[in-house]
């Protein structure tokens, strides 16, 4: 399969996925997601292929964020859509997967970008990675699951303060949180990613993928706080804080939030 954005290279019975955006630090568009639905899906299907390992090109940024100049000037209605199309895309679709992913988080990963990692199964980084999810600095809040995988995965008041002060952590952090599972060097990331692998390819991929489901079920609940998370995102499309965030960002300089 050719994609514009993203490499797939099969060294079976491992994929490996890497988004190829290097020029935009890995940034998720919208063509970007549905590729990556595409590979994620294809691999999926594929009975040779037992893992799948997903990392960024280059050495700064596993994905930096999503393409905020897409919408920047997206209405309420497109700011919920645009959160709704994505969770079941690519971010839900990673997660109920039934090949396992292993994020191999090689640089900064914010916002979509953590948000896609925490989509995965689990996380090994570089010790160059860093991490956060930065969208109130943007008037705006994380809408790929963001506050509901980052609770599940670092507890309720750690989440709450990465959220609130949209600042990042290192891998320190991270791995004392148990954002991560391991850290290596950026020069032995994939080669450890594909360790890990070849040990789970060696397993019952039937009852790998019972287990996926298993585990994930635990996380649910009555209300649906995923949906609850999309219709906040669409509402943050219209406030003047969620335009002034954004063309802060755009413009380079410091946002000034009114509140509102």
């Amino acid at each position: 399969m050719k994609f514009k954005n993203i490499l797939l290279d099969k060294e079976l019975p491992l994929a490996i996925i890497t988004i190829n955006r290097p020029e935009k630090l890995n940034a998720l568009n919208r063509e970007t997601i549905q590729e990556l639905h595409h590979a994620f899906d294809h691999c999926d299907q594929d009975l040779e292929t037992k893992v799948i390992i997903l990392i960024g090109s280059g050495e700064k940024a596993f994905v930096a964020g999503a393409d905020i100049t897409e919408f920047a000037h997206f209405s309420v209605e497109e700011g919920g859509k645009l959160a709704a199309i994505g969770q079941e895309m690519l971010f839900d679709f990673v997660e109920q997967l039934s090949t396992p992913v292993i994020a191999a988080v090689n640089g900064f990963a914010l916002g979509g970008g953590l948000e896609l990692a925490m989509a995965c199964h689990f996380r090994v980084a570089s010790h160059n990675a860093r991490m956060g999810l930065p969208e109130v600095s943007l008037g705006v809040i994380p809408g790929y699951g963001g506050t509901q995988r980052l609770p599940q995965l670092v507890g309720k008041g750690r989440a709450m303060e990465m959220i609130m002060t949209a600042g990042m952590i290192d891998v320190e952090r991270a791995l004392e949180f148990g954002l991560v599972n391991h850290v290596v060097s950026q020069e032995e990331l994939l080669a450890y990613c594909k360790k890990i692998a070849l040990k789970i390819s060696n397993n019952s991929m039937v009852a790998i993928g019972q287990a996926i489901k298993a585990i994930n079920a635990g996380f649910k609940n009555s209300t649906n706080g995923y949906a609850v998370e999309i219709e906040a995102f669409g509402a943050c499309f219209g406030t003047a804080d969620f335009k002034e965030g954004t063309s802060a960002f755009i413009d380079k300089r410091k946002a000034n939030f009114k509140g509102a």
